[in-house]
């Protein structure tokens, strides 16, 4: 087993400027093919509402999340993540995605917020079946 993080874990990271906060939006279909696990971080980084309100991690069998949305795990949002900084972790794993629908291949985070002007930086961290050079990579634009 590899004792570097980078082998082991694919970090993808989102910027969410909700366009909506009456319909729930997927922030990016990522494929769990050779991943055992993910978890999903949704961090306040802009508001003028009470931030999320509701937040789920959804399966679909099509790469762009065009198929029938399946939802795997739902957060409660017990307390409204109202201020810069605060987040909300949700996680599933393999096992989850399966019992949810056995053709269940993608997934996504979906947020709901309370403003249309309320923004996330939403992380993905899913965990590899197999440790390979350079899981997570720069992304510079």
């Amino acid at each position: 087993m590899s004792s570097r993080l980078n082998e082991r874990l694919k970090v993808t990271q989102y910027d969410h400027d909700n366009a909506t906060a009456t319909n729930p939006v997927d922030i990016g279909w990522v494929d769990m093919k050779d991943y055992d696990k993910i978890l999903v971080t949704a961090f306040a980084s802009a508001l003028t509402g009470a931030g999320v309100t509701a937040f789920s991690i959804l399966g679909n069998t099509a790469s762009d999340g065009s198929g029938s949305d399946v939802t795997v795990v739902s957060h409660a949002v017990g307390s409204a993540p109202d201020a810069v900084g605060d987040y909300l972790v949700l996680e599933c794993n393999k096992d989850e995605i399966v019992a949810a629908g056995e053709t269940l291949r993608y997934v996504s985070a979906n947020l709901a917020m309370a403003n249309n002007a309320d923004e996330n930086v939403v992380t993905y961290i899913r965990e590899a079946k197999t440790a390979k050079a350079s899981n997570t990579a720069d992304v510079v634009a």
